[in-house]
């Protein structure tokens, strides 16, 4: 299986790659190259990228900040690592548009469905920041909106993981990897943390599939979007 238009979910924490906190700018390079790669299959993507590695608004909440507070300036943390990406996709050669959950019209264009849907069909990368410009909802949970607004076959989840496991395997050696998953497993399981299970449902209910796999190994991307054996599949 090929896939036409993906949403690619990635975290924060990836941003930082081998640094402690921030962005880490060779990995942000490499992650360019990786999704490079796939876009050279033609599949179109968009792209939507947590703020952790800067800010996260459920902690913020905890030390004090008011949670609404707390929860936009998460939303700008994930417009300054789409910024980074956009940055270095660009450098690689790939047409790319930022647009943005609400108005910063010197940094992106304010998120519109079909405008955004122009520019996939024209070939160019979209990345969407600023979750979805409201409080109380993770980037998880913008990400399974936006790829059912866009029409996208699947969400790429790319994780420091080569998939789903029945446990943490940082913590546990026993752990179970799973080759595939049902949406409905997904929802039920308590160990399963993958994605918020707002996310989840909204996949379950829409009938649209999550890919789960390690963004740290070369080629992973481009293998998954070609419908290779890659990390796990929850549909």
């Amino acid at each position: 299986m090929k896939f036409k238009r993906i949403l690619l979910k990635l975290s924060g924490e990836a941003m930082m790659g081998n640094e402690k906190f921030g962005i880490d700018p060779n990995f942000i390079f490499y992650l360019a190259e990786e999704i490079k790669k796939a876009h050279d299959t033609k599949v179109e993507i968009v792209i939507v990228v947590g703020g952790g590695n800067i800010f996260r608004g459920v902690a913020g909440s905890k030390q004090g900040i008011d949670r609404t507070t707390a929860d936009y300036m998460g939303m700008l943390a994930t417009i300054f690592n789409s910024m980074a990406l956009q940055d270095a996709l660009e450098r690689k050669g790939m047409p790319t548009r930022l647009q943005l959950a609400f108005e910063i019209k010197e940094v992106g264009e304010s998120f519109i469905r079909k405008r955004a849907i122009r520019h996939l069909e024209k070939g160019r990368i979209v990345i969407v920041g600023g979750g979805t410009g409201l409080p109380f909802i993770t980037t998880d949970t913008a990400s399974a909106i936006r790829a059912l607004e866009l029409g996208c076959d699947s969400i790429f989840k790319a994780t420091s993981v080569d998939g789903v496991y029945s446990k943490d395997p940082k913590k546990d050696p026993h752990a179970k990897k799973y080759e595939n998953l049902t949406l409905e497993e997904a929802f039920k399981s308590d160990d399963i943390t993958i994605m918020d299970n707002s996310a989840i449902d909204l996949c379950r209910t829409n009938k649209i599939n999550i890919v789960v796999f390690d963004i740290n190994k070369k080629n992973n991307l481009v293998n998954a979007v070609l419908g290779k054996k890659v990390g796990t599949i929850i549909s």
